[in-house]
């Protein structure tokens, strides 16, 4: 026995090798898009501001009475233009009525209308992609120079004359025709994206294997294409949420909005709008308030767009 093996044998066996990792045998799991995604977004401040922005402007529209205790309907013209105080942080209008209150309350029916069209509008920009970029072609010309007409059309006055029609009925205060109205003419951006995301996946090899395991198209595109194409078309509809909540507050103040008594953000500009000289109060908070909940939604959107393209990491 040479020197070597006699301290090879001296030293016991396995001490010549190098000891195995104690986690050698877990290994790591791999992570998802969202996984990777969640944890871009954790690291982003944009991301962390702008939830905290919207988390504020939801409980507002939820719970208003967390944030003041005011009426905003009760008004009383010996209040006009009143200056702010302890009970009104942002004094009177021309009406007498408190402006904070009003601006609190302002946020559920715009944000209520921000949701429910961008609900809407991804319902049909969802068919429309979903079906355009399955099956492919004449179907797919047809829907898209469907989506190209609807898109060259003028927004605003397409959405002026649309919700005008809508909101003839003196007895309703115009919730539903802008909602009706925004819904079915901001849908299309949405369905690009979406069909775009659809030809990308349904030439991978995950859909191929499920083809030829008899899938059929039905649970292809539920199962196996949708939810590897909805991220982007999530990121298109949570920025659309703002621009829709800037554009309700556009179409009331044009006086074709929201009406009645009905509160909300573009009602109190335009009401306030003939007194800006005298009173700038009552014009400036609301619109600062509409102005930080649309740059929320935006910029939520881009974060979330930022974590989930993978040419950005």
């Amino acid at each position: 026995m040479s020197d070597l093996e006699a301290v090879a044998a001296a030293q016991g066996p396995g001490a010549g090798s190098p000891q195995e990792p104690r986690h050698a045998n877990k290994r790591d799991k791999p992570r998802s898009l969202a996984g990777d995604a969640w944890i871009d977004l954790r690291r982003s401040k944009i991301f962390w501001v702008a939830s905290i922005l919207v988390a504020v402007v939801l409980l507002m529209a939820l719970f208003p009475t967390l944030f003041t205790s005011a009426d905003p309907r009760s008004c009383a013209l010996s209040r006009q233009h009143g200056a702010a105080s302890g009970s009104a942080f942002f004094g009177y209008d021309f009406q007498g009525c408190d402006v904070y209150a009003k601006t609190i309350y302002g946020a559920r029916n715009s944000i209520q209308v921000g949701v429910l069209a961008t609900l809407l509008s991804g319902v049909i920009g969802l068919i429309f992609g979903l079906g355009a970029g399955y099956f492919g072609g004449w179907v797919d010309a047809f829907l898209s120079r469907f989506i190209d007409i609807v898109l060259g059309i003028p927004f605003l006055l397409a959405a002026i004359v649309l919700a005008k029609r809508l909101s003839a009925d003196p007895t309703s205060n115009g919730v539903v025709a802008v909602t009706v109205t925004l819904g079915v003419l901001g849908w299309t951006t949405a369905a690009r994206i979406m069909r775009s995301s659809v030809i990308a996946s349904k030439n991978q090899d995950y859909v191929a294997a499920a083809r030829m395991l008899g899938a059929g198209p039905a649970r292809l595109m539920m199962r196996h294409i949708l939810p590897n194409s909805v991220a982007s078309f999530i990121v298109v509809l949570t920025i659309l949420l703002g621009t829709n909540i800037a554009s309700e507050a556009t179409l009331s103040y044009l006086g074709i909005g929201l009406k009645g008594d009905a509160i909300s953000w573009g009602i109190a500009i335009s009401e306030a709008g003939s007194y800006v000289r005298t009173a700038p109060g009552p014009l400036i908070w609301p619109s600062i308030f509409l102005a930080a909940t649309v740059l929320a939604f935006i910029m939520l959107g881009d974060a979330v767009r930022d974590a989930f393209d993978p040419k950005l990491r």
